[in-house]
């Protein structure tokens, strides 16, 4: 069977599993390089002569772009499941299953160099209310900061997502979770709330999402990484740090970590699969900071 017509095929199933969009895409993209390797540099396009050596030397290929350990194991994943999937339609065997040969690679150390507090305050401070783009960019440095979603998370809440005390966000694999926020948080968003209905009031608006564009559309999560960029630019933050809603949401968890909130209720609250991906956030953090954090908590203070 022809491994793209497969593809297609895979693709509808893993809409009916309720994957977001953005998910199918990045694994249909993925897997369809593969594939599209496999013929230009094997002559194979039929399911039953894919080999694991081709896999080898796709990831081999990889690694001399460059590629790092993260993106070939989310590159070996995804090949996992499309696989996985054949099996299970009995297009092959489990024998024939290639990526049972092989194995993932072992990811280096993840230091996660962040902001720190000076810089979070200045770009809290850089948007006002003057106008719709001002408030709305407010809005969305500070959602980030103070609940440290995802991206995609922030660009698809909608109206009825922004309560009193909470938000509801829906996260990868359509799993929902609920995030608090603050009274501080929530008066930015009292005045957006204003502003935007002031803004969208003689607009025809076919869609609920909380934060638009100025064509009163979803956002995009390129549109927020502009505005994270310019906000960090204008707030002057260190020319080493990555200005993004990612690196936003590792201030987050670290900030939680500074202040003796557990590995698990951080995980909750970000929406991990598990507290090992949290723990790469305390791994990242300076000396300086364990000892400040270890020295609030004295056994001798307590048990004298």
């Amino acid at each position: 069977m022809l491994l793209v017509d497969l593809l297609k095929e895979y693709k509808y199933d893993i809409q009916v599993r309720n994957y977001s969009q953005r998910t199918i895409k990045t694994c249909y993209n993925s897997t369809l390089k593969f594939f599209n390797y496999c013929k230009s540099e094997f002559e194979v396009e039929e399911l039953e002569d894919v080999l694991p050596m081709y896999l080898k030397k796709y990831i081999s290929y990889l690694q001399g772009l460059g590629r790092s350990e993260v993106y070939i194991n989310s590159i070996i994943k995804y090949l996992r499941g499309f696989f996985k999937y054949c099996v299970k339609e009995e297009y092959i065997s489990e024998k024939q299953n290639i990526t049972k040969k092989v194995g993932w690679l072992r990811q280096k150390k993840t230091i996660i160099n962040t902001f720190n507090d000076k810089e979070a305050q200045k770009m809290l401070n850089v948007w006002d209310y003057k106008n719709f783009y001002n408030a709305r960019n407010k809005a969305i440095i500070s959602t980030l900061f103070e609940t440290g979603i995802r991206n995609y998370e922030l660009c698809t809440l909608r109206l009825i997502d922004v309560r009193d005390t909470v938000i509801k966000v829906t996260g990868k694999g359509n799993k929902e979770r609920v995030v608090p926020i603050s009274p501080a948080l929530k008066k930015i968003l009292i005045k957006y709330d204003r502003i935007r209905a002031e803004y969208i009031k003689d607009k025809y608006v076919v869609d609920d999402y909380y934060f638009l564009s100025y064509r009163s559309k979803m956002l995009t999560v390129e549109a927020v990484e502009r505005v994270v960029r310019e906000t960090g630019e204008m707030a002057k933050v260190r020319a080493e740090i990555r200005c993004s809603p990612h690196t936003m949401r590792h201030f987050y968890c670290q900030f939680l970590l500074r202040q003796g909130v557990d590995s698990y209720t951080i995980s909750r609250l970000v929406g991990h699969s598990n507290t090992n991906i949290t723990k790469i956030y305390l791994q990242s953090l300076d000396d300086e900071k364990i000892v400040e954090m270890g020295a609030t908590v004295s056994p001798m203070m307590i048990l004298k």
